[in-house]
């Protein structure tokens, strides 16, 4: 598999985006507009510029990974692809038509990923006529740096599927892990109740948001507090998720709080927003500087 289309272009789209140039694979980084497709265009150019500042990769790298990659806001420029890997908003019915769309559009043999963080594989298979070459490839953030892929069976992915994924992902330098196809699959089943659970503690004044994420950070050798981190992936992300779980598992121990579905509605989403649990300059999530839940 070496022609590879990257659906959506946003913070997951880039970084895989970027990740398949960089091991040489032919990419076409999908979007609806050419706005977030500059955009994103300028974000790898600047991550790679700073792999080459820090010597990791050669000029003659950077400007081969760039030469790999290009855009379109059409479906249809995944017409040729080996391997599609969606990486659209985390909402159920615009993947669903995505898949719908690519399943006519995509040649018969090609492979069709989801980079979903929580909606089952098997449902998403089901919007095609090729279930078992739909899978799941959850790619961690930030993508260039995280190892993790989760690699998602659905009920009817075939052997054959699986195995040219997570070759792939090796390919990709990246460690892919076998999960089945349950809701919030492994990685999100674990973090997003402890998110949560950090979440109640700040609203039920149990301790401030800077002291909840060090416990977790010195007391539990996390890199980033969960609170921190929850930013970084975004507020909307994360009650989207937890939605999906209360409502595939239909347990209470998933019910978002309700202080994270009051910051979701009033806009308050993180880094992408500018401020959620912190405030950030520019948008990047390393410039933390105080909020209102900060003493």
């Amino acid at each position: 598999m070496k022609n590879i289309s990257v659906i959506g272009s946003g913070t997951m789209g880039n970084g895989i985006a970027h990740v398949f140039a960089q091991s040489g694979y032919s990419v076409s980084l999908i979007d609806i507009a050419q706005e977030p497709l500059d955009k994103a265009m300028a974000t790898i150019e600047k991550n790679l510029d700073r792999l080459v500042a820090k010597e990791k990769i050669t000029e003659s790298d950077r400007n081969a990974t760039l030469t790999n990659i290009t855009t379109s806001t059409k479906l249809s420029a995944a017409a040729e692809a080996d391997l599609v890997v969606e990486a659209a908003t985390e909402n159920e019915e615009i993947k669903l038509n995505i898949f719908r769309e690519l399943d006519e559009l995509c040649k018969g043999d090609a492979i069709l990923a989801s980079n979903t963080s929580s909606i089952p594989i098997t449902k998403i298979a089901a919007a095609t006529n090729r279930p078992a070459q739909v899978i799941g490839m959850h790619f961690m953030n930030p993508v260039p740096i995280m190892k993790l892929v989760e690699v998602i069976n659905g009920k009817e992915t075939s052997a054959a599927t699986t195995k040219a994924v997570m070759d792939t992902a090796k390919d990709l330098r990246k460690i892919p892990v076998e999960v089945n196809d349950f809701p919030g699959f492994v990685a999100n089943r674990i973090l997003m109740p402890m998110i949560n659970e950090a979440i109640l503690s700040l609203e039920e004044g149990v301790s401030g948001v800077m002291e909840i994420d060090t416990v977790m950070k010195i007391g539990m050798a996390h890199p980033m507090g969960p609170l921190h981190l929850a930013d970084f992936i975004g507020l909307d992300v994360c009650l989207s998720i937890l939605e999906v779980m209360h409502e595939g598992f239909n347990n209470a121990k998933y019910v978002p709080s309700p202080l994270l579905v009051e910051m979701v509605a009033n806009g308050t989403l993180g880094v992408k927003s500018g401020e959620g649990f912190y405030k950030y300059e520019k948008g990047n999530k390393e410039l933390v500087v105080a909020s209102r839940f900060t003493n």
